[in-house]
């Protein structure tokens, strides 16, 4: 799965469909036009240029091939600049948190996931103060009203309908897979964006219809996630973000926020995690689902244990249980929602203590999880239970039972094993390096044979 230390240059590349040679070869030649001198062309260079900065030369013939203003290269040290020449993405970054700004973001919020030489681990995610100003944005963002357009007038029934097919497009995600579920969310929110742009409605029609927007690229953000594809996917959340501040909705944000935290915690970058949860709680009292305040709590967590933060995590884990408290039944709730239960929150719990490197603890949450009167659902998703199985696995691991780790780690590849997912690979990857220390045990041996 990709990660924080991907680079700019790599990107760059995928953008340009070329090679390290192909495009060295472009700068020497802007080199010699700037009356620099030679330039060697050697593939090492840009391997040296990803661990530091290329010389002065150099850097400006790159801004010159690009057309970036040299001066660029002073603002910015390197090798921030060099976003500027992947164009679309600082596009998208820079878009104005207007009702044009969004319908832009809708148009353009991630692109397809499997378009030919792109390799979805070179992928560059946002950098940390445009995580941070996105945030914001949306924060500060009050609800906007488009100005009348020329086009049919639609009524409340269209918004019935979009909302209708989003309880599909989540089915799909459960049932098919990550990568079907994204395509669809995507024609989805194609056809959403037409209306949008070539009819007139009410202002309350225009609210749902954002609204649905908004969740629809939600969700298309959590299946590129689930599939690795983590900058579309964060181009989809922030998406999501513009959409419901443009509704005057902060729940379908704040939903939208938790999901994109999960993302950064999980690609290393615990502290971005918990700067995008706290401007989701800034909005504590406008969010009218309990169960989203409880996963914003639940996030705050996992972020303070990928942090090693004990004490903070459990508080977090607290908040979480009393957030639910005050949840009703799951049919009074958001329909997105019907999968947090009392059972998930101890799923959590569980997480968090495995990853502080309390196993014990972690095994008694996952116990209540299945057992509490308001279980877990191992049901509703077969990517969620093999995980926390998975999970569950590595806990009886630490604890040295080898033959109870063995029998959950088999139940995980029942569940992950035909599963479209990236993070189910991940899973299963990371649990196979733990039981590989084990290797001489023949029973161990069988399940890396069969996982191989």
């Amino acid at each position: 799965m990709p990660t924080l230390d991907s680079h700019p240059l790599t990107a760059l590349l995928a953008q340009e469909h070329t090679t390290a040679i192909a495009y060295l070869t472009r700068v020497a030649g802007r080199h010699r036009a700037l009356g620099f001198g030679q330039f060697g062309v050697r593939k090492e260079k840009l391997s040296r240029w990803k661990k530091s900065a290329p010389e002065i030369h150099a850097q400006l013939a790159m801004a010159d091939l690009h057309g970036i203003d040299p001066e660029e290269i002073y603002l910015h040290p390197w090798p921030d600049w060099l976003r500027l020449a992947l164009r679309t993405e600082a596009n998208f970054w820079d878009l104005p948190w207007t009702v044009a700004g969004t319908v832009e973001a809708l148009e353009d919020a991630g692109g397809l996931m499997d378009r030919p030489g792109v390799d979805r681990r070179s992928l560059v995610i946002a950098a940390l103060g445009t995580l941070a100003a996105t945030g914001a944005h949306w924060a500060a963002a009050p609800p906007t009203h488009a100005a009348v357009l020329r086009g049919p007038r639609i009524g409340p029934e269209a918004a019935d309908l979009f909302e209708d097919r989003l309880k599909t497009l989540r089915s799909m995600d459960d049932t098919l897979g990550s990568s079907h579920a994204y395509q669809a969310a995507t024609a989805e929110l194609e056809l959403i964006t037409r209306v949008l742009k070539k009819h007139t409605y009410s202002e309350t029609t225009q609210s749902r219809l954002y609204a649905a927007a908004a969740e629809t690229a939600r969700l298309a953000g959590w299946c590129a996630y689930d599939s690795g594809h983590l900058a579309i996917a964060e181009r989809r959340f922030a998406t999501a973000l513009r959409a419901s501040a443009t509704s005057g909705d902060p729940t379908t944000g704040a939903s939208a926020i938790a999901f994109w935290a999960n993302l950064r915690y999980a690609a290393g970058d615990p502290y971005g995690a918990l700067g995008l949860v706290d401007r989701g709680l800034q909005k504590k009292q406008e969010i009218n689902s309990p169960r989203v305040v409880t996963m914003l709590h639940a996030r705050k967590a996992r972020a303070h244990s990928k942090a090693g933060e004990a004490a903070k995590a459990y508080r977090a884990i607290d908040a979480a249980f009393d957030a639910y408290a005050h949840a009703g039944p799951a049919e009074h709730d958001l329909p997105s929602m019907y999968w947090m239960t009392h059972g998930e929150v101890h799923e959590v719990a569980a997480s968090c203590a495995l990853t502080l490197g309390d196993p014990q603890r972690a095994l008694e949450h996952f116990d209540a999880a299945l057992h509490h009167e308001d279980p877990y659902d191992t049901t509703a998703e077969a990517r969620g239970a093999g995980i926390y199985l998975a999970r569950q696995a590595e806990a009886h691991l630490a604890l040295g039972d080898l033959d109870a780790a063995l029998d959950v780690a088999g139940q995980a590849l029942d569940r992950l094993g035909g599963a479209d997912s990236a993070r189910g690979d991940s899973t299963i990857t990371d649990l196979r390096r733990q039981l590989a220390r084990h290797h001489k045990s023949k029973a161990v041996a069988d399940f890396l044979e069969l996982t191989a």
